[in-house]
């Protein structure tokens, strides 16, 4: 741990104490209580230059540096080992990413400069670190640092200070800048009618701000503000239509007429969206009227929809307006509401199918999955389970003939704990039918058994047996199958027990649709890449975006639409429409969802279409 302080005190740089708005800068005056030979001489430390002002600083508390379960007990159990309310730090010592979720933010330093905001699982920088936060610190991050923002580490004191300065906006603009040229080189390349000419006046107008902010140093914040405005302009504008492109995105209802469907479809198709993933089984309940669920003696229907089938109206409306509707299905997901709660809910009727702990085995009650928002899972290995699901899914195809099936919660509930009583799949059933097979009650087993593999490859199996089902209705139906996994095979394995790879090589479905947790465009890279190593050439590939969810920037969805773009994949999908706000949709109706059918603020709806882009002229 020591060698790893002195590693983030030479990597940052010393910075003021001082909080005044606007003050000069100086070693001696930034922080007098700080030995300067804890900077080592060897090593190179960027100092404030003479004419450079501090524009805002704060500081916070640091919770834990490269923490793991022991170090920071506060944070045991959760990705990351980042706990409630906590500031994190994270050196190269840690590893290559944070691996945290994606309810907190996070800030990517190069040297002792904020060169990135992330939202979850970010790279580590091999010469910086990531400063991470979740509920108080994720608000001091959002509020205290931007592209550019100066940070000096104080180990002692555990303590982090960020300073805004004139600087920072001067790095933000210049990387901007840079980004935008690099975006346009890479369409001008692959598409030789692509229309420049928009993004590329944005450009030239954010560089002559540019040379004004550093001509007038007194004036710097309101110059570069302008520069910054016009390079997020020339980012906006910069990716050109894509023919052919599943544009879509994941709705949960919340529409009660007609009306509001018509409203809500509308808004989506003026914004150029071609497919939406409808929620339609989830929480263990159906939006529209179940004659399945009915003849089980569950709850038949949401209660805000009786009297009213959404489904019907969701894909006549839809498709009116040239857009697709898959079904959002939450497959072994019953929600978070105690099965006691709800006498006609599944695991109130059925307590059998509910999927247990090592722990609660022997405990009748369900176990709440608290990796899973408390949640109850349904057990992948109990066939009665299975037989529901499928029926459930074949009523809603021969019903309303959707376009598609996105199974979601395919899987077993997380298990991010080492300690085997944190294992899921101990029912009465799996146990039984385990021990008819393998001669043994895998309650008994333990990690380093030899036949443990045999008890996860069971697990795997079981999941891998339900996605068959479901890839056989979809062939006998002539449905579209995609499935949400989770991009790192490894996790979704050993974690989840989604077997993804067996699913792609024998085809049981059509298409992944994996939900990437970052707003970083090279961790999305690397997310897809995994997919891509291992995928069948016939399993179409759509980027899952939860940059909307997790409140990143619009030129942050930009990055990863271009980046899926890049990486050749089938089309993008953004989590979710309850988060989608103007800012986005105004941004996506921009240009890069804005077809020859979109009127458009800054350019003429003539256009034409060059090898499978649509080029506005």
């Amino acid at each position: 741990m020591k060698k790893i302080l002195t590693l983030l005190t030479v990597l940052i740089f010393s910075a003021c104490m001082a909080f005044s708005t606007e003050v000069s800068l100086n070693y001696e005056e930034m922080n007098p209580t700080m030995p300067q030979e804890v900077l080592p001489s060897a090593y190179q430390v960027k100092t404030f230059s003479k004419d450079e002002t501090v524009l805002k600083s704060s500081k916070y508390h640091i919770d834990s540096i490269d923490p793991n379960a022991y170090t920071n007990r506060s944070g045991k159990g959760f990705p990351g080992f980042r706990g409630s309310n906590q500031l994190i730090i994270y050196t190269p010592a840690y590893g290559v990413h944070t691996n945290t979720n994606e309810f907190g933010a996070e800030a990517i330093v190069n040297g002792s400069t904020v060169v990135e905001l992330s939202g979850a699982d970010s790279f580590i920088p091999s010469n910086g670190l990531v400063v991470s936060g979740h509920g108080n610190a994720k608000n001091w991050i959002n509020s205290n640092l931007k592209v550019g923002t100066k940070i000096y580490i104080d180990q002692n004191a555990n303590e982090i200070y960020a300073y805004t300065t004139s600087e920072s906006y001067i790095f933000e603009t210049e990387q901007k800048i840079a980004e935008a040229e690099q975006i346009i080189q890479y369409y001008r390349t692959t598409s030789p009618a692509y229309n420049w000419k928009l993004p590329s006046k944005y450009i030239d107008d954010a560089k002559e701000y540019l040379k004004k902010a550093k001509r007038h140093p007194d004036n710097v914040q309101k110059y570069s503000q302008l520069a910054i405005e016009n390079a997020n302009d020339a980012l906006k504008s910069v990716l050109p239509y894509r023919n052919g492109e599943l544009k879509g995105v994941w709705l949960r209802p919340v529409e009660k007429s007609e009306y509001e469907i018509t409203a809500t479809l509308n808004r989506l198709q003026s914004a150029g969206f071609n497919n939406i993933f409808l929620e339609t089984y989830y929480h263990g309940k159906t939006i529209f009227p179940s004659k399945t669920m009915k003849a089980y003696g569950f709850t038949p229907q949401y209660e805000q929809f009786i009297g009213f089938d959404p489904l019907a109206v969701w894909i006549r409306e839809a498709h009116k307006r040239g857009i697709k509707v898959h079904i959002w299905f939450e497959t072994f997901y019953t929600g978070n509401q105690n099965p006691q709660d709800n006498p006609e809910s599944i695991l109130a009727k059925n307590p059998s199918w509910a999927n247990k702990t090592k722990k609660d085995a022997l405990n009748p009650a369900p176990t709440k999955a608290q990796s899973e928002h408390n949640g109850y899972f349904l057990d992948p290995a109990n066939p009665y389970v299975k037989d529901f699901l499928v029926k459930l899914l074949e009523e809603i195809i021969t019903t309303y003939r959707p376009d598609g099936i996105n199974v979601d919660y395919i899987r077993y509930p997380s298990c991010i704990s080492t300690s085997e009583n944190a294992n899921w799949g101990y029912t009465t059933y799996a146990r039984e039918d385990f021990k008819s097979i393998y001669g043994i009650d895998p309650f008994v087993l333990k990690k380093t058994d030899l036949m443990w593999k045999d008890w996860d490859s069971y697990r795997n199996d079981q999941v891998t047996d339900m996605v068959k089902k479901i890839g056989q209705l979809g062939r006998k139906t002539n449905t579209y199958i995609s499935a949400v996994v989770f991009p790192d095979r490894e996790t979704a394995l050993s974690m989840k027990h989604q077997d993804w790879k067996t699913w792609t090589t024998r085809e049981y479905v059509n298409g992944f649709t994996p939900l990437l947790l970052t707003c970083n465009s090279q961790m999305a890279h690397s997310m897809m890449q995994e997919i891509m190593n291992v995928k069948s050439p016939n399993t179409d590939l759509f980027t899952g975006l939860f940059s909307v969810f997790m409140n990143c920037s619009d030129e942050d969805l930009i990055r990863l639409i271009h980046e899926s773009r890049k990486m050749k994949v089938n089309g993008v999908i953004i989590f979710d429409y309850a988060h989608l706000n103007n800012k986005y949709i105004n941004t996506l109706s921009r240009s890069v969802f804005a077809s020859s059918q979109t009127s458009r603020k800054d350019t003429p709806a003539q256009c034409e279409e060059h090898k499978g882009w649509w080029i506005f002229k």
